[in-house]
């Protein structure tokens, strides 16, 4: 493969991938509390303890994914835009 056909190729892998990825599991885990749907804490012996439930997925455990939304979005100006 010649230096600019994979410059070209790499990055439309990736994206391709990332499109299958939103498609097969449009839910992924938390960033903020790492799927736990809470934060972790130690008490005094530092052991770890379930604390407050997470702001950004309440709980959940699980968000929707950016590539996801992006779609759900544009679905979503698309369906209202042809009515």
């Amino acid at each position: 493969m010649t230096p600019t056909s994979l410059t070209i190729a790499l990055p439309l892998i990736v994206t391709l991938g990332y499109v299958a990825l939103c498609v097969v599991s449009p839910f992924g885990d938390c960033r903020k509390c790492k799927g736990f749907g809470y934060a972790l804490k130690t008490d005094r012996r530092g052991r770890l303890r379930p604390g407050k439930t997470c702001r950004r997925c309440r709980g959940d455990r699980k968000r929707i994914r950016v590539g996801r939304h992006l779609f759900n979005v544009a679905a979503r100006l698309h369906r209202d835009g042809t009515r």
